[in-house]
């Protein structure tokens, strides 16, 4: 055999002697789908002849079907994955289906709005709006669709809030918080920004619908405050302040879920002149303590990350061991209050319940405080999440304040 009817290439076992096999220019292959270059092609012939070294293969004129050849040599891909990237041969395949990327965005939305932060607000919104109410003629359908309405744009805000949080702390969360949506890329800034924009703009569209001033100057004082305790712009930027910190969360957790939306009850929705009732002003002292001492509780786990861009926080200048005793000395000394409170009261079942409740969640807050290690990111955390247990807990406590 000369040199121009014979290919030599490394010799299949597995190959048949005699049969043929065409090979064809490049194939591409996109979605499932083979596209052929047009070229030429070589048909050759197989043969158990081996040289010493090799396998030969000699050209025949025998050929087979572009259908045999496309059946025989191609796997139709999954239309939901293409092929990312190739190194050694070996291609990385990811899954771009819909319901995949869906279930994605849909994460990173829980994690950048955080619903479980509604729980107090629904709560908030639901036993203020309770304090007013002075007998069940009152509890009317009305009553609690006009409450349910007037939830919804609370829960905006705060989406809101969340959101210029976070677009405001997208470095310093790579180190304290990677897991969030802007930190770890799951969101781009650009959805982040469409998000605070529409949760902002649908909220205020709500707040003038429902025809509410006192709810309508909530909304626009949350949406202020909220801005300036994450915007790094001059005089604002307060979360860097331990004290403008603690005014912040104590207007937005506290204040601001009460004051507007008893209001709006008492006047808006029942129809009678407004009075500030012992019961409002206990829970705007008793609550304005409780927000202080969670807004020095909230920073114990980032102090590396602030220190390293330079957020001067309350556990940065006095250290974590400090600030953790003072927040813990604060709650409990409101929870002494509040049983003060409940024993002066004339009526024997709330005398009880506000003297027994409140004894029994401070133990609680003393012996879980005991259990505390300040190192540990994770049991500092749970700490945080125990006290807005204990937050939600005296939404119920204060209507026995009598």
């Amino acid at each position: 055999m000369n040199s121009a009817s014979s290919f030599l290439v490394k010799f299949n076992p597995l190959q048949q002697p005699g049969s043929t096999k065409t090979f064809w220019s490049p194939v591409t292959q996109r979605h499932g789908l083979v596209y052929k270059r047009e070229g030429k092609k070589y048909p050759i012939k197989c043969s158990s002849q081996k040289s010493p070294s090799q396998g030969s293969l000699y050209l025949t004129n025998k050929t087979r079907t572009d259908e045999d050849i496309i059946n025989r040599n191609h796997k139709t891909l999954n239309k939901s994955t293409v092929p990312l990237a190739s190194q050694d041969d070996n291609f990385k395949i990811v899954s771009t289906s819909f319901v995949d990327v869906l279930n994605k965005k849909l994460d990173a939305l829980y994690r950048l709005t955080r619903p479980y932060t509604w729980i107090g607000i629904i709560i908030g919104i639901l036993s203020t709006s309770l304090l007013p109410v002075q007998s069940l003629a009152d509890l009317t359908p009305t009553f609690f669709m006009e409450v349910l309405k007037s939830m919804v744009p609370a829960i905006l805000m705060n989406i809101f809030v969340s959101a210029i949080n976070q677009l405001s702390d997208v470095e310093i969360d790579k180190v304290n918080k990677p897991h969030l949506p802007l930190a770890s890329g799951d969101f781009s800034i650009g959805e982040g920004v469409a998000i605070a924009v529409i949760s902002t703009m649908t909220s205020v569209a709500m707040g003038i619908m429902l025809g509410s001033p006192p709810l309508f100057i909530g909304l626009i004082t949350w949406w202020i405050v909220g801005a300036a305790y994450s915007i790094d712009l001059p005089l604002l930027r307060w979360k860097g302040s331990p004290l403008m910190a603690a005014v912040t969360i104590m207007i937005l957790n506290g204040l601001l879920l009460q004051f507007p939306y008893f209001v709006h009850v008492q006047k808006y929705v029942l129809g009678r002149p407004l009075e500030f009732t012992k019961p409002l002003l206990f829970a705007a002292a008793f609550m304005g303590i409780f927000n202080i001492a969670i807004a020095f509780v909230k920073d114990l786990p980032d102090v590396e990350g602030d220190k390293e861009f330079g957020l001067r926080t309350l556990p940065v200048i006095l250290g974590k061991e400090k600030v953790f005793s003072i927040s813990v000395s604060m709650l409990l000394m409101a929870y002494g209050a509040a049983i003060l409170t409940g024993a002066s009261s004339p009526f024997l079942l709330c005398k009880l319940v506000t003297m027994i409740g409140h004894s029994v969640l401070g133990f609680i807050l003393w012996h879980q405080s005991r259990t505390i290690d300040l190192s540990d990111a994770k049991s500092m955390q749970s700490l945080y999440m125990f006290i807005f247990k204990l937050y939600y807990a005296e939404f119920f406590l204060i209507h026995f304040i009598r």
